[in-house]
């Protein structure tokens, strides 16, 4: 590419270097909209808001054109977070790539590996024991749970309300306690696996969870009598961010945000998976279309996911957690010890000291991997933040040709500019964290 060619193309520049091509993002037309604004004759000012600011709610940017205090309008820039999850899918074997999807809504993790793994089984033909499902599903809920604890404390933050933030952060670390004692990890844990998940519940895990469930009432209570009757966070949330339905439906908007609009889609519901049609529960829902509905909404899908966690407790029965076929269920005979999750001693000592068979294939499947037959699917869960859908692509190999993820964080960050748009500056805060984005899903 020649200088000429260069400055042409200012905001995606290329040159070659002895390391390979190097490619140059810049800021788009930052500069230009900049020049274009006169302070003398015009009351207009370019605020750019981000990345590095925590009441951005991850690392987004968002350039703002004022008038006053008042939103002229809003372009997010996204991008600072990408991880290639994706691209490097394709040089991972399917199982491994449990290990990548799980860090891309890194507050999301169980449904990020259960969307994919869902993917993987329709591709193979195969379901997950009846177990295995019940897990998940609890896992889910509980990671529903966190995930908008999360949401609610980090709102609390950024308008104000810092006990929230406190109270969220404290009642999570219950969940991730439970995590750690089901899985070894905390977050980002690879534990639904193509085929079921990697090992069952600990002896421990149903007493630990149930007391969760009994615990967490309470704390929803305290959460509404610091919040709900406040006079000063019903004036940052009520009648701010609005987005009605037929918005959110011409945006492609969906989980939390959607349903605060009235619209009671939700995929647990209306397109069932991984056994939630044997559960008893609602759809919260309701009409105010705003970043205070957003917030009555995530308080009641957190009681309804204790509701749901309680028949998933009742309903766990005796049985496997993976498909009884060797040539899929990898890893095989895990157990925790003292420095985490890894091939049990019994597994260890058959493949090492008892069959070369057992040895070759535990060789072949770990650093080969199953095969997958050609064919494409496309599975979608609801996530905390909306419909998660996994784009799976096998050329029939033992990896995967091309995975794609809609990411729901991605699609709902376009409503952005719809919800700040005429308001004051203070409320693109409010605004934004009512959509819950999680940079790391989104720049995936």
């Amino acid at each position: 590419m020649t200088a000429t060619e260069n400055a042409a193309d200012a905001y995606a520049a290329e040159r070659d270097t002895t390391e390979g091509r190097v490619y140059t993002v810049t800021g788009g037309d930052w500069d230009e909209l900049v020049a274009s604004v006169d302070p003398v004759s015009e009351e207009r000012l370019i605020v750019n808001l981000g990345p590095q600011h925590p009441s951005t709610h991850g690392v987004l940017r968002l350039v703002c054109e004022l008038e006053g205090e008042t939103v002229r309008s809003v372009r997010p820039i996204v991008g600072y977070l990408h991880t290639g999850i994706e691209k490097n899918l394709e040089y991972r074997n399917w199982t491994q790539g449990t290990t990548f999807v799980t860090r891309a809504d890194y507050l999301a993790p169980i449904f990020n590996e259960t969307a994919y793994c869902l993917a993987v089984e329709k591709l193979l033909g195969i379901e997950a024991p009846k177990r295995a499902n019940t897990i998940r599903v609890i896992m889910m809920e509980l990671n529903r749970i966190s995930s908008h604890l999360v949401a609610l404390a980090t709102t609390g933050m950024e308008l104000g309300a810092l006990s929230m933030m406190i109270y969220g952060f404290r009642d999570r670390e219950y969940i991730l306690d439970i995590f750690e004692a089901v899985c070894g990890l905390r977050m980002n844990m690879a534990y639904v696996r193509p085929g079921g998940v990697a090992q069952d519940l600990p002896a421990n895990g149903v007493k630990m969870i149930r007391d969760f469930v009994d615990y967490m009432p309470k704390g929803l209570d305290d959460y509404e009598g610091l919040l709900t009757g406040n006079a000063i966070w019903q004036e940052r949330t009520q009648g701010v961010g609005y987005l009605d339905v037929s918005g959110c439906l011409a945006l492609g908007v969906t989980g939390p945000v959607l349903r605060s609009a009235g619209l009671a889609w939700d995929l647990r519901k209306t397109m069932p998976y991984c056994g939630y049609e044997e559960y008893d529960f609602e759809v919260p829902t309701h009409n105010g279309a705003d970043a205070w509905a957003r917030y009555v909404i995530r308080l009641a899908e957190i009681r309804e996911s204790l509701k749901i966690i309680s028949q998933g407790l009742d309903k766990l029965e005796p049985g496997p957690v993976m498909v009884e076929d060797k040539k899929i269920a990898w890893p095989a005979q895990l157990a925790l010890g003292g420095d985490g999750m890894g091939n049990s001693l019994n597994h260890i000592r058959h493949i090492m000291s008892q069959s070369m068979e057992a040895l070759i294939h535990h060789f072949k499947l770990v650093t080969e991997g199953f095969r997958v037959p050609a064919g494409q699917v496309y599975t979608s869960i609801e996530a905390p933040r909306g419909e998660l859908g996994i784009h799976a692509v096998s050329d029939g190999g033992t990896r995967p040709f091309r995975i794609h993820m809609r990411e729901p964080s991605f699609i709902n960050l376009q409503s952005i500019p719809a919800l700040a748009e005429g308001g004051l500056l203070a409320d693109v805060i409010a605004g934004g964290a009512s959509l819950d984005p999680v940079m790391g899903g989104c720049d995936r």
